[in-house]
């Protein structure tokens, strides 16, 4: 991939090969399948999720494609929103709105005995937790996390706060970080965009379901000059006299991009981007 192409110009080819899905993603296979079945459709070595689903879980898994799953850690931290059935063990409480409201905030999970992480008590922040609607012994709630919360365990805990026990029905995921339910793609949708750009070479399907791999990145922005860009690719860190511009500190990951709005790595801010010398950006991930 070039970087002097901006990425609203990139080739179809060079989408796969930096580009990311934002998959609607069908209930029954795990993620990591959903994932496989995407990269064996696309060509490419790799594709990976920014999120795991369960099985029986729909919704929001964005898919990065090509060398782009390096930049997954950029959405590893991002909130998500969720769209749960509560089902009640018993008729909610005069006092249920006021029960949910008192889980906003930072809350104690510790991960299921299935989970693939250690079970060590941790703390999730709930964002938001509003009930849709409620019928009998049903409750629709909109759940906006903290990721790596438990949605699950939190429709447990409801049900012990609410003296009702209850436990989660369905569930789907509407919101990842920059990522939501209005562009959704099927698998469907992508095989057919990919069927369209080979056997017709129409590639206008193909660029509505698949977006360059910056779509994918919220973090604080470094730019840097062209010139500087290709010694990063070699695996050089980035000094000041190639930084254009900088946030003055942040302690969170950084992305470095060319003035054409081409993302090049990830790193940490090190240095004084105002300085005439010395090492500004170090490296974490190279991108393309």
């Amino acid at each position: 991939m070039s970087l002097r192409d901006a990425p609203e110009n990139r080739s179809p080819s060079e989408l796969l090969s930096f580009g990311v899905v934002n998959l609607d993603k069908p209930a029954g296979p795990s993620a990591h399948q959903v994932a496989a079945w995407v990269r064996d459709l696309a060509g490419v070595e790799k594709a990976a999720h920014a999120g795991t689903l369960d099985p029986k879980v729909t919704g929001c898994l964005p898919t990065l494609l090509g060398t782009a799953p390096r930049a997954v850690p950029a959405l590893q931290r991002v909130a998500k929103t969720y769209i749960a059935v509560l089902e009640l063990h018993g008729e909610p409480p005069a006092d249920f709105e006021d029960v949910l409201s008192d889980f906003e905030g930072n809350l104690y999970q510790k991960p299921p005995r299935k989970s693939a992480v250690s079970r060590r008590l941790r703390t999730r922040r709930i964002h938001e937790l509003a009930c849709l609607e409620r019928s009998g012994r049903q409750a629709l709630l909109r759940i906006r996390c903290e990721s790596g919360t438990y949605v699950r365990k939190l429709c447990h805990d409801l049900g012990l706060a609410l003296g009702t026990g209850a436990h989660m029905g369905h569930l789907r995921r509407t919101e990842t970080g920059p990522f939501d339910d209005t562009d959704l793609v099927t698998l469907h949708e992508f095989a057919d965009a990919l069927a369209y750009w080979r056997e017709a070479g129409d590639e206008t399907m193909l660029r509505d379901v698949v977006s360059p791999a910056e779509r994918a990145i919220r973090l604080p922005e470094v730019i840097i000059a062209p010139s500087a860009a290709e010694q990063v690719i070699e695996g050089a860190p980035v000094y000041a006299p190639g930084v254009i511009d900088a946030p003055e500190e942040t302690d969170d990951l950084v992305a470095c991009y060319t003035p054409n709005g081409a993302v090049v790595c990830l790193g940490r801010l090190v240095g004084d981007p105002h300085a005439e010398r010395g090492e500004v950006v170090s490296l974490e991930r190279v991108l393309v």
